[in-house]
């Protein structure tokens, strides 16, 4: 019994802008005097034609029984393969000489010819064109000295395939783009902390105590003091920390640390919503040293300095 064949019959797609479109139609009629199977898209704008055949080459790459490429063409054949070469598995390059063609379908599987209506005549481009038809993948030409690949060559190209093809592909979704930290929050619940307007608290963890704290842009915590010393980490937002005690103050923002020792009176403002993991020894305490009013007017002050 005869064998079927494997070979998948080839289909162009053509389209060009105005300054490619008279090279366009030559190449189109050369393909179909070869009884090629073409799809003119016509004129229209460099970058909507390389979009539009770009697409269409992607979206067919996987077909089993026709293999697509593109022809496009625009005043330098550039514009053109740029756009085309947005979309994954599709491999466009401006080629201005036979030379270049086989390189690109030799090394890089080219599915797509862009070619440069002001700078080719018809005569090069017809002669590109047989050469980007006729010329297979791994096959030698100019940059292997027209010799067969040496087998690590060989091999490199044959692997490229595979890695080239995941190129423009959408990676798998990760469950968030945070952190391990940003992603056990979410779920966690948050009880206002009464005596701080604007914040809320979610203990994770009870002696040693860990938790999740967040204020509202704008929110201010009045100077205050804990038994306990306590480490933190911004996972949002930015906010101010003045530690009175020891005269300093620091900045805060996302991935910051910042560790504050048991009894030095620190005072804070909030300045977009922000949320921050916090780890001390201990139970949870806190101690007032000045009510919200005197607070927001050193915080005053300060600007006015």
């Amino acid at each position: 019994m005869a064998q079927k064949s494997t070979k998948r019959s080839l289909k162009i797609i053509a389209g060009a802008d105005s300054f490619g479109c008279n090279l366009k139609d030559v190449l189109v009629s050369q393909l179909r005097a070869l009884n090629i199977q073409v799809e003119d898209l016509g004129t229209d704008k460099y970058y909507s034609v390389g979009e539009e055949i770009g697409r269409r080459v992607s979206q067919a790459a996987d077909d089993p029984a026709v293999e697509t490429r593109g022809l496009v063409a625009c005043g330098t054949g550039v514009g053109v393969a740029i756009f085309a070469n947005k979309f994954p598995g599709v491999y466009a390059a401006t080629c201005l000489n036979t030379d270049e063609a086989r390189n690109a379908r030799s090394i890089n599987n080219c599915n797509v010819l862009a070619v440069s209506g002001m700078n080719t005549t018809p005569e090069v481009a017809s002669d590109v064109l047989k050469t980007f038809l006729e010329t297979p993948f791994k096959s030698p030409c100019p940059a292997s000295g027209s010799n067969p690949w040496p087998d690590e060559i060989d091999q490199f190209l044959e692997n490229s395939i595979h890695e080239m093809n995941k190129i423009g592909t959408p990676k798998p979704e990760e469950s968030s783009g945070d952190c391990h930290l940003c992603s056990l929050v979410k779920s966690r619940e948050f009880k206002a902390v009464e005596i701080m307007p604007g914040g809320s608290i979610s203990i994770v963890r009870e002696s040693p105590t860990s938790a999740f704290v967040r204020f509202t842009a704008g929110s201010v915590e009045p100077a205050h003091h804990h038994t306990f010393g306590h480490d933190l980490v911004v996972l949002k937002g930015s906010k101010r920390v003045w530690n009175l005690s020891k005269g300093e103050k620091y900045d805060l923002s996302i991935g910051d640390y910042l560790f504050t020792p048991a009894g030095d009176v620190h005072r804070v403002k909030y300045f977009e919503d922000t949320e921050f993991f916090i780890k001390w020894e201990g139970q949870w305490d806190l101690f007032l040293d000045e009510d919200h009013a005197a607070a927001n007017a050193a915080i005053d002050k300060e600007k006015e300095n």
